[in-house]
């Protein structure tokens, strides 16, 4: 039997299973290496897999390219990984300016909230077209004329969809901003979840990511 064969084997093993839980659980963190220690932007670091941990360097894929991170100092063993990698993004988050709660999941309106993303996204269809508010139209025919005032939608049309639009691209723009900060990829499936629907019902969305933010936050501590 080969004594150095079988440490080998084992370092392979215990490299694989460092690979894997970081893709699996802290892939959050492997896009903020490349932000950080490679300069990369959010939206171009936000498909980063950890390929590979030796003493030396972590080889990061991103894009069908491989970025190397020095790992100054070196590690003396394999065992040290975990205290490592959890410094370096500690050194990430600050360096970036990030905030330690990262995001990673969308929470979708309920109760109250949910009535008024219905109400908005009614809004956003009944005014996109000036006839959607005429009698002969579906929408005015089966639900409009039975709203006080409604004759006069069809002046006002203009104003409310682009007041609309304006006030809630804004806000978009903002929670645009407020997911960069907890370190949600830009351009990701989970971004465009939370800036679609913020353009939607606006104010709402703030209330739930602050929610979950706080959540996540006593989770920590």
């Amino acid at each position: 039997m080969d004594p150095s064969g079988s440490t080998d084997e084992k370092e392979r093993a215990m490299q694989q299973r460092i690979v894997t839980h970081m893709n699996a659980d802290h892939r959050d963190s492997v896009v903020r290496y490349l932000e950080h220690y490679k300069g990369l932007s959010s939206f171009t670091a936000r498909n980063a897999r950890l390929e590979k941990m030796d003493l030396d360097s972590l080889g990061i894929n991103c894009a069908g390219k491989l970025y190397t991170i020095p790992l100054d100092p070196p590690l003396s063993s394999l065992k040290e990984a975990r205290e490592r990698v959890v410094q370096m993004d500690k050194d990430a988050i600050a360096g970036l300016g990030r905030s330690e709660v990262t995001i990673k999941e969308y929470r979708a309106p309920r109760g109250f909230h949910a009535v008024v993303f219905g109400l908005c996204l009614f809004t956003y269809i009944a005014f996109s077209r000036r006839q959607n508010v005429l009698p002969g139209s579906l929408v005015y025919d089966y639900l409009l004329k039975y709203v006080p005032g409604s004759g006069y939608f069809a002046s006002i049309q203009p104003a409310v969809l682009w007041l609309m639009v304006g006030i809630h691209l804004a806000e978009a723009v903002v929670m645009a901003r407020r997911l960069g900060k907890h370190s949600v990829p830009l351009g990701s499936r989970l971004w465009w979840t939370w800036v679609v629907s913020c353009f939607v019902d606006g104010y709402g969305s703030f209330q739930r990511l602050d929610a979950l933010v706080r959540e996540k936050a006593k989770q920590k501590h």
